[in-house]
């Protein structure tokens, strides 16, 4: 028995060895019998986890080759798969990461054991963004050809990308082509972020990503001084017009090719809007120059619009009133109504309308007898008395009745 069990255990490590060996290698022979390779498919890798303020430098390759298990009979497509890369745990900034690749299957019958590539190389750096300046290439001016003072709008714009990147940033480049036609450039202009000597810089967006460029090209460049038509749009407030318009500077000093100076007579304003406006205005403003003619230096100017309330006249019948009439006196009018002319501002004006006027007639101190009285009128601020009709009115007195005679006794009563 002794002789049996030494057999057993002489040697004993390498015949575990042996044993763990043949182990291996009838799992490998399974493994290799039932693991299956989907090869020549392409399958993007999302990105997970990313930090709001990173910016991913690197490209992510696609999946190329998956290792899986799966029951005799399935044979899925690269559809059903999905690749991801987690960043949670990467900080923007730290340099080069190797991200190990997960993919899944949509089928839970599918297991995946390995897949190409099973790592990336990532570079994650912080997001940044700053301000910079448009500034305008037009390249070379064809010959016989004269620019005028280019315009480009916005002046300024943001540029935002990956801190490294930004960092290079100098401007923002509008490229314009002056043609030799001699045609004014007026057109919007995509922009290109710049570094210092001019050359493009990539993986930076540009807001907004384009401006308006505008260069005046003269081929016969004259200047002329021409007034100025401020051009006023929309009515004053209910019951007030414009009284009078001033600009100052009157005329001003603009350049343009000859042939469209020629047809100029004068400049319009830029439009101000009255709608609705009630007190004197006083604005500065610019001049709407047809394409191609400029002012000759800044173009603002300064318009004054005065304003006055809207005045007219109504007529109105009023009765007639006695002021200062005498005890014991009788009165008598050659006519109880007054055809009275008010005039005003259209609100005042308003304002009467409806209301019981009465014109006045003053006989203080008037004795018994006929007299001419003018007529007067107690009106509301704002409004006066235009006419009267008739403006004075004809006025008998009479005083009290004598008392009547006693009769004389008769003779020898």
């Amino acid at each position: 028995m002794k002789r049996v069990i030494g057999r057993l255990v002489h040697n004993w490590p390498l015949k575990l060895a042996a044993v763990g060996l043949a182990t291996l290698l009838y799992g490998g022979l399974v493994v290799s019998q039932s693991t299956r390779t989907l090869s020549d498919i392409v399958i993007p890798i999302d990105v997970e986890g990313a930090p709001s303020d990173g910016f991913l430098l690197t490209s992510i390759d696609p999946v190329t080759e998956i290792r899986y298990f799966a029951p005799s009979g399935t044979r899925p497509l690269s559809s059903d798969f999905e690749a991801t890369i987690d960043l949670s745990g990467i900080l923007p900034g730290s340099g080069s990461h190797r991200v190990p690749v997960r993919v899944t299957s949509i089928d839970a019958r599918i297991t995946v054991v390995g897949v190409t590539p099973s790592t990336v190389t990532i570079d994650l750096d912080r997001l940044d963004h700053k301000t910079v300046d448009v500034v305008v290439d037009h390249g070379p001016t064809p010959a016989g050809l004269e620019l005028g003072d280019q315009s480009v709008v916005p002046g300024r714009v943001e540029v935002s990308g990956p801190a490294t990147v930004i960092e290079r940033v100098m401007a923002a480049r509008a490229s314009v082509i002056i043609q030799p036609s001699g045609i004014d450039v007026d057109q919007d202009i995509d922009l290109v972020a710049i570094d210092e000597l001019g050359d493009a810089v990539g993986q930076v967006d540009v807001q907004p990503r384009a401006a308006h460029v505008t260069i005046p090209v003269f081929s016969d460049r004259e200047t002329r001084t021409l007034p100025v038509n401020p051009v006023v749009i929309g009515d004053p407030a209910a019951g007030f017009e414009i009284a009078s318009v001033t600009v100052e500077p009157p005329v001003v000093l603009v350049e343009g090719d000859a042939d469209q100076l020629a047809e100029l007579v004068r400049v319009d304003s830029a439009q101000i809007p009255m709608t609705g406006v009630s007190s004197d205005l006083t604005v500065e403003v610019g001049l709407a120059l047809p394409t191609g003619v400029l002012p000759v230096g800044d173009g603002r100017i300064s318009v004054t619009i005065t304003l006055r309330p809207v005045t007219a006249t109504r007529t109105f019948s009023s009765g007639v009133r006695l002021i200062g009439a005498g005890r014991g006196l009788s009165y008598a009018l050659d006519t109880d109504r007054i055809l009275v002319t008010i005039g005003g501002s259209i609100a005042d004006l308003d304002r009467l309308s409806g209301t019981a006027l009465v014109v006045d007639l003053d006989v203080t101190g008037l004795q018994p007898g006929i007299d001419s009285v003018p007529v007067t009128l107690d009106l509301p601020t704002g409004a006066t008395l235009v006419s009267a009709s008739p403006s004075s009115v004809s006025v008998t007195i009479t005083g009290p009745a004598a008392p009547a005679a006693s009769p004389s006794p008769s003779a020898g009563g």
